[in-house]
């Protein structure tokens, strides 16, 4: 399989959401293999550890057969190379998000010349929706029920109670 055929969705997905399954699922149409790729982020500080955010975004994508779940500790590009793909795949919500993510896509480039970054942006039921705003309306008892999975949704009421 060609390499380019392979996208990377790298994140810290604290939790999943439906935005991220939106583009996911886009991904699974235009790409042979997606690797949604879990970080550890040293500079955030998640409410579910490593093993809950690759637990639920497996059970997430659990019907898209050629997604898998991985997690990574190293750079984005080192995490590339080991599963073969050729396209870093990040999310925009809003212009706000591009001047980070140009930065991110030309630091990925500069170390890896051969992966391109591809941009998508989620469908506008899910262009407000993040994984803090999901938090926090989810630690305050709203109903997030519209933004993420069932199994998510009772995770964080688990976390919350």
């Amino acid at each position: 399989m060609n390499s380019a055929r392979i996208a990377i969705y790298p994140g810290t997905f604290d939790p999943i959401t439906n935005g991220h399954l939106d583009l996911i699922g886009r991904a699974a149409r235009i790409f042979d293999r997606v690797v949604v790729a879990v970080a550890d982020n040293k500079n955030k500080t998640p409410l579910f550890t490593m093993p809950e955010r690759v637990r639920l975004a497996v059970e997430a994508v659990s019907e898209l057969d050629s997604v898998q779940v991985v997690s990574f500790e190293n750079l984005l590009v080192q995490c590339a190379r080991e599963h073969g793909a050729g396209v870093i795949l990040r999310g925009l919500r809003a212009v706000s998000d591009f001047e980070f993510e140009f930065q991110l896509a030309g630091m990925n480039r500069h170390l890896d010349k051969d992966l391109e970054t591809l941009f998508l942006t989620p469908s506008e039921k899910y262009a407000f929706i993040s994984s803090s705003v999901i938090r926090e309306i989810a630690r305050l008892g709203g109903d997030i029920s519209p933004f993420v999975t069932e199994k998510v949704n009772a995770a964080l009421a688990e976390k919350y109670a």
